[in-house]
């Protein structure tokens, strides 16, 4: 294993690597296994600047998310991007860092309201395939000049450059939350309920819906932030709002609801899961039409952070076909064939290796996109050896 503490380290290995290189920040939120030397960037760590007036933290890409949280707490602050903890869903242990959320773009339930990932992120320093040192960006939201690789890292899956240092701008924390909650929608009725929410002038931060099965009833539930009155004013408001779709109940709190939205805690014990980006409008099809008569499988739709989670466990595959491999290859492929065909992207986010090893994990490029990024990947890696097979 590898282990640098500076970038000038990260740069001298990368220019002696004779091979293929595994990159790891806390070994939390594996997509295909990697092949190569595992290059570890846990000691690539730390604060180095915290300005709560300039609402900015720069930090090593391998600084844990529990010390990013805790110094942002103190002051009252947060990452507007709500990022998941994997450990809940995968079942992995380390510890997430910072650099891992931004190789990932990890964002959550309040993306459609306060961006994602690669949104927040304002700068980004890392070395790439040849060894040499770039930065982009800067540590002030103002700084938008020249080639945006800031955008290109994240969500790159180091496939690009190794992370030394990443910059963000934040949000102050809302003073409270409250969540309205609907239960025993059909499912496009859920849809268009989380839409009217969503467009209202409420300032809505999340919506989810769990579509209902066997005896157990659909639940929507809204998220509102802000100060207490406010939160407490707009639930109403937003309660007659809906009134068409039945009687809404709602209640100050509910933290916990959307931490287990966010970690997709839900789908802890399946076997596979995937996650779909797709248009609102080709849901209800998708699901009562495409998915569900053919393979007995469980949904959440995380309407605020733009995504529906599909998740099979052993029961539910040995359903499909007698070996689950083969099963979720089946719905694997139903998946991304399907977003072939209406636009969308699925990703298998948790499976057996031997699955991960049989299908591709992300959606197949288009043939111009494809040979965009492989020319990216060219130009900032000539010699293949960061991440490789990671992302196709």
């Amino acid at each position: 294993m590898i282990e640098p503490t500076t970038e000038q380290e990260i740069a001298q290995a990368v220019r002696d690597a004779a091979g293929p290189l595994s990159i790891r920040g806390g070994g939390t939120r594996g997509m295909a296994p990697a092949s190569g030397e595992v290059f570890s960037l846990a000691r690539v760590s730390g604060i180095s600047l915290y300005e709560p007036g300039a609402l900015t933290i720069v930090a090593g890409a391998g600084t844990p998310m529990s010390e990013i949280d805790a110094a942002l707490q103190s002051e009252g602050q947060m990452l507007p991007f709500e990022p998941m903890d994997h450990r809940v869903l995968l079942g992995t242990s380390g510890e997430p860092t910072i650099g891992g959320v931004v190789g990932a773009n990890v964002s959550g339930p309040r993306r459609l309201r306060a961006g994602g990932c690669r949104d927040s992120l304002i700068g980004v320093r890392f070395v790439d395939g040849r060894g040499e040192v770039l930065k982009n960006g800067g540590r002030v939201m103002k700084n938008v000049t020249g080639y945006d690789l800031v955008k290109l890292m994240s969500g790159s899956y180091g496939t690009l450059g190794v992370l030394s240092e990443v910059s963000f701008k934040l949000l102050p924390k809302p003073d409270a939350t409250g969540v309205l909650t609907l239960t025993g929608l059909p499912l496009a009725d859920g849809i268009a309920a989380m839409s009217a929410a969503l467009g209202s002038p409420y300032e809505v931060t999340g919506a989810a819906m769990t579509p209902a099965k066997g005896d157990a009833e659909s639940i929507v539930r809204l998220r509102l932030e802000g100060f207490e009155s406010s939160v407490s004013y707009r639930g109403e408001q937003l309660k007659k709002t809906l009134a068409q779709f039945g009687t809404a109940d709602f209640a100050l709190g509910g933290e916990d609801d959307w931490r287990a939205v966010r970690d997709v805690e839900a789908f802890a014990s399946k076997t596979c899961v995937w996650r779909l980006a797709i248009k609102a409008s080709d849901v209800p099809a998708m699901l009562e039409d495409g998915i569900w008569p053919k393979f007995p499988c469980d949904a959440l739709l995380d309407w605020g952070g733009g995504l529906v989670w599909i998740g099979c466990d052993d029961a539910e595959l040995g359903k499909i076909a007698q070996d689950p491999v083969a099963a979720g290859a089946l719905l694997h492929t139903h998946l991304q064939d399907h977003m072939k065909t209406i636009g969308g992207h699925a990703t298998l986010l948790k499976a057996p290796d031997a699955l991960k090893v049989r299908v591709p994990v992300f959606q197949p490029e288009a043939a111009p996109l494809a040979a965009l990024a492989n020319g990216l990947r060219t130009q900032f890696d000539p010699r293949g050896i960061l991440n490789p097979g990671v992302m196709g």
